[in-house]
């Protein structure tokens, strides 16, 4: 038996089962809070429990969990949570032989191929080419980054903390947004615009309250401004399409400087919520919107996963391999 887990911001998912013929067959599933009173092996012990107390029987052979944060050796500080989330502690306290931890994204980039077809959709058309780069922007909680290129003749994941550079505007109404944020916080990085804290600063930005800051009344939260926008709330509806604008030139951006042949993948909590909006002209427009290479942009392939348990797809992928 494998297990396989991701370990976000606001959310773990975990999972025990078998990876069979290139397809993940999950028997027992279990979705928590993330909440910062309770750990990480905590959480952990109450799934293996439960699915025991359910029936689960078998030992487990392998296991791999894509983590929120930066990969130092098999161990993952967390990015947004007090937690660290170390391969060699779990296999020890829990005697599982073989334990991966991982990014979420590069999690994520090794499962999109485990997806099935009816959870992508197209955001631009266009067939991936399976030996080029291929870019990963995950977008939650936070904003996550991973790459996945060909080296040798096998493709490798190259997770990052991209979404913390420096936010770079396309366009006026881009670099007032910019100023907005900057104004109130003094910086502002790609993930400041592009997660559901983002959607936060750009209805702010755009009702005139100014960027959002934490315990700030009136503000709603990302999930009630996809609501207002397919309501026709003029705000909300507005506010969707600037997300949408500035999520299309920063994956522009990491597309043309990869040159991603093999496609543009967008995943994470938001985007499963509002892919339909992500799904627009100004979004591709954005995308392009490179220049004397516009014309290369306008060939790469851009899709939206639907699925939240990607990540949880490509740990279970990374454990069958160990």
């Amino acid at each position: 038996m494998i297990l396989a887990g991701d370990v976000g911001g606001t959310k773990i998912l975990l999972e025990v089962g078998e990876a069979r013929s290139g397809r993940w067959e999950p028997a027992f599933s279990r979705r928590y809070a993330t909440r910062d009173e309770i750990g990480f092996p905590d959480a952990l012990h109450e799934f293996l429990d439960e699915w025991r107390r359910e029936g689960g029987g078998g030992s487990i052979e392998a296991a791999a969990f894509g983590v929120a944060g930066p990969v130092e050796g098999n161990r993952v500080k967390m990015t947004h949570r007090p937690w660290i989330i170390d391969g060699d502690f779990v296999s020890n306290r829990f005697g599982i032989p073989k334990v991966r931890v991982a990014n979420d994204l590069g999690a994520a980039a090794h499962g999109i191929d485990w997806v099935p077809r009816e959870e992508i959709a197209q955001i631009q058309p266009g067939e991936p080419d399976v030996r080029e780069p291929r870019v990963v922007l995950g977008v939650g909680t936070g904003l996550g980054i991973s790459y996945r290129v060909n080296i040798g003749g096998r493709l490798h994941e190259i997770p990052g903390e991209g979404g913390h550079a420096n936010f770079a505007p396309g366009n006026a109404e881009q670099m007032a947004l910019w100023t907005t944020i900057y104004r109130e916080h003094g910086h502002c990085s790609a993930e400041d615009v592009l997660c559901g804290r983002g959607l936060l600063h750009i209805w702010g930005h755009i009702s005139g309250r100014g960027a959002h800051v934490v315990g700030a009344a009136g503000f709603p939260e990302s999930h009630e401004i996809s609501a207002g926008a397919a309501n026709g709330d003029k705000v909300c509806k507005a506010s969707l399409e600037l997300f949408s604008d500035c999520l299309g030139s920063v994956a522009g951006d990491h597309a043309i400087s990869l040159l991603a042949r093999g496609g543009v993948y967008l995943v994470g909590g938001v985007v499963a919520k509002i892919a339909p909006q992500i799904a627009t002209e100004r979004f591709r427009q954005s995308f392009c919107a490179k220049g004397m290479h516009s014309a290369i942009l306008m060939r790469i392939p851009v899709r939206a996963v639907r699925s939240e348990r990607i990540a949880v797809l490509g740990a279970a992928r990374m454990a069958s391999e160990l």
